[in-house]
């Protein structure tokens, strides 16, 4: 069995030469949604104006249970967190061919393609007393890393479109019954795998940004033993509506760390994204949003065998931080600052 790892860029070397024109039918389905093994979803946020922050998922096969189905999650301005995660059979699952407009029960996602390049997406999720009904104008066009996918040997393959890199969002949100209008700004991007992730992983950032002219979205995953311990490299950046820089080549550094009980795992408080002596980009952590130890997501058993056979002891943070870029960008020097979110997740604790 082979076990190289190859990541999609056009080249030469880790990034693209010429960035991917990015059309509907990368952001529609590419699994087959009976098929065990494989998961594929549909993930939305936005920072409001108000204070709150609502993501949505739609899944036409959940990573870890197979299932069919939505989910609502809202950070009040306090940071309390309402979730609510609702599964569907999978022929709920409904999907324009070629594009991203589906449902699922009632929940779904619509597409306005007259404007090729900046489309205007709309999402409804209502389930019990919470709901989004949002409409994302594009700011960004959308964007993947080479050809959007990464083969992991002949195990299968991980797939990730960022349909909307930065856009502003309008329209209301339901907290506990009581609907408000709400204005921001939106990401939206699209993940699926003919593989579990877990046998291959020991764990991932995540994080994308949005300054006054700049846009930045990155990954950074370490893979495991099993795939020669592979570090993935992924970043794109974009002044205005325009990419210009498609890229894993960059210097990473994750730094002062600090362990949490909640999580069960260490985290940085300082990302480090270095390209060049042009082009450098720090964070750092405010707070958590977010964390949890995702073995108590288990039943007892499959805890059991995560923890003691495939020596598994996942985390997952959502952090607040602070950013920094300095760039010099066609002559002219640029150093802005803003405030983000993004996220790790560990399936295995770090060496």
């Amino acid at each position: 069995m082979t076990k190289k790892i190859i990541e999609a860029w056009s080249g030469p070397g880790l990034k693209d030469r010429t960035i991917t024109k990015f059309k509907p039918e990368h952001d529609s389905l590419h699994i087959d949604i009976y098929k065990k093994g494989s998961a594929e979803w549909w993930y939305f946020d936005a920072r409001l104006t108000n204070g709150y922050t609502a993501v949505a998922f739609f899944r036409a096969r959940h990573e870890l249970t197979g299932e069919t189905g939505v989910q609502i999650t809202i950070y009040k301005p306090n940071e309390e967190k309402l979730e609510l995660v609702v599964d569907y059979e999978h022929s709920d699952f409904i999907i324009e061919e070629g594009t991203a407009n589906l449902n699922i029960g009632k929940n779904y996602i619509k597409v306005d393609y007259t404007n090729e390049k900046l489309p205007t997406f709309e999402i409804f999720l209502e389930e019990e007393d919470m709901g989004i009904h949002l409409t994302y104008k594009l700011k960004v066009e959308g964007w993947m890393p080479g050809k959007g996918y990464t083969q992991f040997g002949d195990m299968g393959h991980f797939g990730w479109a960022v349909a909307i890199p930065r856009a502003d969002v309008e329209g209301t949100i339901t907290v506990e019954g009581d609907k408000m209008s709400v204005k921001g700004l939106g990401y939206h991007d699209h993940n699926w795998l003919t593989f579990m992730m877990p046998r291959f992983v020991d764990y991932w950032y995540w994080g994308r940004f949005a300054s006054e002219n700049f846009t930045f979205i990155y990954a950074y995953i370490k893979c495991n033993k099993k795939m020669d311990n592979h570090f993935i490299h992924v970043g794109m950046l974009a002044k205005g509506e325009d990419i210009f820089l498609s890229s894993g080549e960059y210097e990473f550094t994750a730094e002062n760390f600090e362990f949490n009980e909640r999580a069960g795992n260490e985290y940085p408080k300082t990302l480090i994204f270095k390209y060049s002596d042009d082009l450098k980009i720090t964070m750092n952590v405010e707070r958590i949003v977010d964390s949890d130890n995702l073995l108590t997501n288990f039943n007892p058993v499959l805890r059991f065998l995560g923890k003691h056979l495939l020596k598994l002891s996942p985390g997952y943070f959502r952090f607040f931080s602070n950013f920094d870029i300095d760039i010099v960008h066609e002559g002219k020097s640029y150093k802005e600052q803003g405030d983000m979110l993004h996220e790790m997740v560990i399936m295995r604790k770090k060496d």
